[in-house]
């Protein structure tokens, strides 16, 4: 058993098997991408039904050579990305079972998505992502505010001169993501309220001052200082390396005074 586990284990981490799974689900993903042509699924409907069923037997095969290459079945699965694949696979074969056909096919462009789990560089960037979650919570709560206070007052002052945009507290709310999205929030919806209101302008300045240019950056901040703190822990500069040498050396002199001083007593 432990030659079949190293077996597997070697087969599993092997390059040009990550690149054949590579490459199968960037054939999966270009078979979904077909299907939602009817050119092809009227014609090659039978086609693409057996091919996705190889494809996800292929993936299976994969899956169950990764798990017998794992030290164990909770190693395996401590890794989130492990479950992740293991999810999407085992869930197909449920679905096909059922022959739920729209969640089948909703769950073959799911399959695309292991190209982040199968891919380092993906995996990486997505983890960094993940890393910038709590730090979002915070700048979500205060856009969450500042889009709150900004839709009521939008409400309070517009909702007899734009209805369909201020009318309600969720219409001022869906107005104000338009708006701080800057796609036609001048002369879609600030400049016919100006017309009526002519002192309009400067609500609709703060926010995209506060809102865009304040507050959206700090979301990028944020997943910057994430990804290029993955990035270092990946490949560390020469300055990290050289701190490290120093705290190190620094450690070393610290357990040989102590040392000193125990001799000395």
């Amino acid at each position: 058993m432990s030659t079949i586990r190293k077996r597997s284990a070697q087969l599993s981490e092997n390059p040009l098997f990550t690149n054949v799974i590579v490459g199968l689900i960037v054939v999966n993903a270009v078979l979904v991408g077909l299907e939602t042509y009817p050119y092809f699924i009227d014609r090659f409907k039978d086609w693409f039904l057996l091919v996705d069923q190889i494809l996800l037997w292929i993936f299976t095969i994969e899956i169950i050579i990764r798990l017998i290459g794992s030290k164990s079945i909770g190693s395996f699965f401590k890794d989130p990305w492990n479950v992740f694949d293991f999810v999407i696979v085992a869930s197909g074969h449920l679905l096909v079972g059922g022959h739920y056909v729209t969640v089948l096919r909703i769950l073959r462009v799911l399959r695309v998505l292991r190209a982040i789990s199968v891919i380092p560089s993906l995996r990486k960037m997505v983890n960094a992502l993940i890393k910038t979650i709590p730090s979002m919570g915070t700048i979500m709560l205060l856009l969450g505010i500042f889009f709150y206070i900004y839709a009521v007052i939008g409400t309070m002052m517009f909702a007899s001169i734009a209805p369909e945009y201020f009318g309600s507290l969720h219409d001022s709310l869906l107005t104000l993501f338009q708006v701080i999205t800057l796609e036609s929030w001048a002369s879609g919806v600030m400049r016919p309220i100006l017309i009526a209101d002519p002192a309009s302008w400067w609500y609709f300045v703060t926010f995209i001052l506060v809102g865009s240019f304040v507050i959206v950056n700090l979301f990028v901040g944020v997943v910057v200082g994430n990804v290029e703190e993955a990035n270092r822990e990946e490949t560390p500069s020469p300055t990290d390396i050289k701190l490290d040498e120093v705290q190190k050396e620094l450690q070393e002199v610290k357990e040989l005074l102590k040392e000193k001083s125990k001799h000395e007593s």
